[in-house]
């Protein structure tokens, strides 16, 4: 039997790139999106899709149970994908668009993990990978929301890992730096929808911000296309003990050895310079 996959976030980027090249690799590839015509282009070009929206427990649970109905139960590998990130200082940040972030970001994650894990237990094997971020480990000035939800996910990845020793369901972690996607412009999207840019302290900066968030090409040094992720995922699929976590891109592996190198107070200086450079 080929090995199952539940993928969410499959319209572009790192998810759309994992869907396709597990799919030629012999994989059954669940891509799922949260628009109807990303579901359409990903059918078009013979993936199994179907609508995942994870802000609505709906369309989870409906997108899971009919994983169950197309294998009759069984699903080797779920990977949380789907993800944005909202830029703001943090003060700018109200109730609202930090539950955006994390409907999103964390909770959709956890309960479609949730409805995983029972499964994975009962077949007896699994592995549960999570699209994290060197934000997932280091802040940066102007990222509080992202950095929060990545921060989250980390926490309840390691707790999970540890509640599931020898139950042989593996749970990973992939920590990308800059990955070439449209991480940006949906980012700009959110900067806009839910900061009041015109009253805030930051407002001069938040220009600068949505400048680099709409200029063409890679934004930042060290800039990876998806596939290097793809090297992480297939890495945590089939080794017979995954890694807990996989750095991907020069700055991951960078601010990973600073982390454990410096200082607080020094590595503040290094993270408020890079983060206030791009």
């Amino acid at each position: 039997m080929k090995k199952t996959i539940l993928i969410t976030g499959c319209s572009s980027g790192i998810g759309y790139c994992v869907a396709k090249a597990l799919h030629e690799r012999g994989y059954r590839v669940f891509a799922t999106a949260r628009k109807r015509d990303s579901v359409e282009m990903l059918l078009a070009e013979g993936l199994e899709s179907f609508r995942l929206d994870l802000t609505d427990s709906n369309s989870i649970h409906f997108a899971f149970e009919e994983v169950m109905r197309r294998t009759d139960g069984e699903l080797y590998a779920l990977f949380n994908n789907g993800a944005y990130g909202l830029p703001g200082a943090v003060e700018d940040l109200n109730r609202d668009a930090l539950r955006a972030q994390f409907e999103t970001n964390v909770f959709g994650w956890q309960e479609l993990t949730n409805l995983a894990i029972p499964v994975m237990r009962r077949q007896g094997y699994g592995r549960i990978i999570q699209n994290s971020s060197v934000l997932g480990f280091v802040a940066l000035p102007f990222r509080g929301a992202y950095n929060a939800s990545k921060y989250a996910i980390e926490g309840l990845s390691d707790t999970l890992r540890l509640e599931l020793r020898g139950s042989n369901v593996h749970v990973s972690l992939i920590e990308p730096g800059p990955i070439a996607s449209q991480f940006r412009m949906n980012a700009a999207k959110a900067l806009e929808k839910f900061i009041d840019i015109e009253n805030s302290f930051h407002r001069e900066k938040y220009q600068g911000v949505l400048t680099r968030l709409h200029k063409p090409g890679p934004a930042v040094p060290f800039t990876l296309p998806p596939e290097a992720v793809l090297k992480r995922v297939i890495h945590a699929l089939e080794a017979d003990k995954p890694q807990p976590r996989y750095y991907v891109t020069f700055p991951t592996y960078l601010f990973g050895i600073l982390k454990r190198l410096l200082s607080t107070r020094v590595l503040d200086v290094l993270l408020a310079k890079s983060g206030n450079s791009n």
